[in-house]
């Protein structure tokens, strides 16, 4: 028996007046997808449980088995073990991201957050900009006296450690959840040691706003990577094994680092594909050969597919359309063939971690529907696979449950009231 699990990163979301009342998920053509649903179990399920962040930080914890009422320390440690950091007692980690703040004289408090990934800026770019900063000698200064070091990497994703840090009473906020607004409302606050912060992010903008790197980004008709924007903090963490919980190991394909680092912190094994980029515009053929090849060699394997999610954070919705279709044409319905021709009998767990919503580019912490696929059965429920068959469905509180319903330790139903 083969498990698959796939997660389509913020495909989920409410009616758009755009697609004629309907969600991406009504709109899109997924035929495989939906015929699997007609014959497997649809319903909801709530991966974000209040009060915690409604993102994919939650979400996938929730999705990989792990309450994160009781395992969420922050999203950015969990990052960090995907690329081998070694947080130090007392160590804290942020997400420092490149982003795109509004043109003009007006004060930086006045200036809009236009984009969270600085216009999903290349690989090349993203190191020469977070290079300009780490090359001035003011900004290097500022950074020592934080005992903060920041890890580049080629994307708009940048890590930060900060040493004997106290992140106790600092309000940080994802600059996705408010893009198009005024960003001074949103920089860090709450205390004293918020201003570390704040003061870093301040000076990055004063550098980079007409320094080479951006303006011939701004000259080539591309957003400038004209800012910092530090979020996503937290203190080490210690997940439990998933041979032990689950009884087979396995892998995680993914082109985010949030995801490896879950699995990694999980035991399984990390699998990177090179073109795999976060965007509409990854290395669909790549992840399905490896995801394929994982299944060979293990009995479980996750698909993570983060473009759903980009293309909503962009306001880009025939991309949002497209990215879950071939979510479907791409990547389940090859991978289902395979598997049907092998003569392998196989369960799959498909949903979307949260909602991404169309209407605010940000995320959504409400339930999302979930799929489970049986090869060796016909339920006969003859659903299709969007929010409202979800709504019609099964009830899962507990998102962390369901990859016990996928290994069939429990049945996992609730009714709704």
């Amino acid at each position: 028996m083969k498990y698959l699990l796939v997660i389509g990163d913020g495909m989920a979301d409410n009616p758009v007046p755009q697609l004629g009342g309907k969600t991406p998920l009504q709109a899109a053509s997924i035929p495989t997808i939906d015929r699997m649903a007609a014959r497997g179990l649809v319903g909801s399920v709530v991966n974000c449980p209040k009060p915690l962040p409604a993102g994919s930080e939650t979400a996938i914890l929730s999705i990989f088995g792990c309450d994160p009422r009781r395992y969420f320390t922050g999203r950015s440690p969990m990052e960090a073990a995907a690329v081998g950091i070694q947080m130090l007692p007392g160590d804290a980690a942020f997400r420092c991201n490149l982003v795109t703040l509004e043109d003009g004289d007006m004060p930086l408090a006045e200036k809009r957050i236009l984009s969270h990934s600085a216009g999903s800026i290349d690989g090349e770019s993203a190191l020469a900009s977070i290079g300009a900063l780490l090359d001035d000698p003011r900004f290097a200064a500022a950074l020592a006296a934080a005992e903060i070091e920041i890890h580049r990497f080629p994307a708009f994703r940048q890590l930060a450690i900060q040493h004997h840090s106290d992140i106790r009473g600092i309000r940080f906020t994802p600059p996705h959840d408010h893009l198009d607004e005024k960003a001074g409302p949103y920089f860090p606050t709450g205390n004293s040691r918020a201003e570390t912060f704040a003061h870093l992010m301040r000076l990055a903008h004063e550098i980079l706003d007409h320094h080479p790197v951006t303006e011939a980004r701004r000259q080539a008709g591309k957003l400038p990577a004209n800012g910092i924007w530090f979020w996503a903090e937290g203190t080490a963490v210690e997940l439990p094994s998933f041979q032990e919980q689950y009884g087979c190991g396995g892998a995680v394909v993914s082109a985010v680092p949030l995801c490896h680092g879950i699995g990694v912190l999980r035991g399984l094994e990390m699998v990177e594909v090179e073109g795999a980029t976060g965007e509409l515009d990854t290395n669909f053929p790549g992840k399905l050969e490896a995801v394929w090849d994982k299944l060979q060699q293990y009995d479980f394997a996750c698909l993570h597919l983060e473009a759903p999610d980009e293309c909503t954070h962009n306001g880009d919705l025939p991309g949002k359309v497209q990215a879950i279709e071939w979510l479907d044409s791409r990547l389940v319905s090859p991978l289902l063939a395979r598997l049907e021709q092998a003569g392998e009998d196989c369960r799959i767990l498909l949903l979307s971690d949260h909602k991404t919503l169309t209407a605010t580019r940000g995320h959504d912490g409400d339930p999302v529907p979930f799929l489970i696929y049986d090869s060796r059965r016909d339920t006969g429920r003859g659903c299709v696979y969007d929010e409202p068959s979800g709504e019609a469905g099964l009830f899962v509180e507990d998102g962390s449950r369901l990859l016990d319903m996928l290994f069939e330790k429990q049945a996992g139903e609730t009714s709704r009231a």
